[in-house]
């Protein structure tokens, strides 16, 4: 069905909820003197850092970002590799199935936050967020990925675990699949499909 696949990096490849979340508090708490919980924060996992950051009205975008940065690797102990991730990608590399990256970090942050685990022999692409002048949910980025891949659009699906991530795919005009196991819930998002599990992904690949 899919001969090429698209995949978000946070809450989809990687778990970083935790450190994503946790170091933006600390830094809310540094810049603004406010204590913000997880829930209030849970609108950040999708985009990039700064557009965060000016929404919650922090002004010194490129400090703040820089510092929220440095504060990430503080609680970076708690980022993994989701279970079933590094199976499925060796299945679908065996399978001759392309598969890229479209995702809101920024070419530093993407060397430094994925790099690390030892997964990028994996992808044939990776579209990061300086690469496009829009970003998520704008269709930018993946439209970027296609005109550099040559992907076919019907014949190309995007797995994300965000809103952001659905009409960022569906305004690009390719098909979306939920990760429910970085989403934890389908509420609001009509994808293409709710995967419960990395492994579900290789079904996509068949006729």
């Amino acid at each position: 069905m899919y001969n090429y696949i698209i995949f978000d990096i946070d809450g989809t490849i990687l778990d970083t909820e935790i450190a994503v979340l946790s170091s933006l508090q600390k830094l809310l708490n540094e810049e603004l003197n406010k204590n913000f919980s997880f829930e209030e924060l849970r609108f950040a996992l999708g985009i990039p850092g700064e557009v965060t950051l000016n929404k919650l009205g922090i002004t010194n975008l490129l400090e703040s970002n820089e510092k929220w940065n440095k504060y990430l690797k503080e609680y970076f102990h708690h980022v993994k590799i989701f279970d079933d991730i590094k199976d499925t990608l060796d299945r679908l590399k065996e399978m001759g199935i392309s598969t890229g990256i479209v995702t809101s970090k920024t070419k530093e942050e993407f060397i430094n936050d994925f790099v690390p685990f030892e997964l990028i022999n994996y992808f044939n692409l990776v579209v990061c967020a300086d690469d496009t002048e829009k970003h998520k949910p704008n269709p930018e980025p993946i439209l970027k990925f296609i005109e550099l891949s040559g992907a076919d659009k019907s014949k190309t699906i995007y797995i994300g675990d965000t809103k952001y991530d659905m009409d960022c795919a569906f305004s690009a005009g390719i098909d979306f699949a939920l990760a429910l196991w970085g989403a934890k819930s389908s509420i609001g998002i009509n994808a293409n499909y709710i995967l419960e599990n990395p492994k579900q992904i290789l079904e996509l690949t068949k006729a």
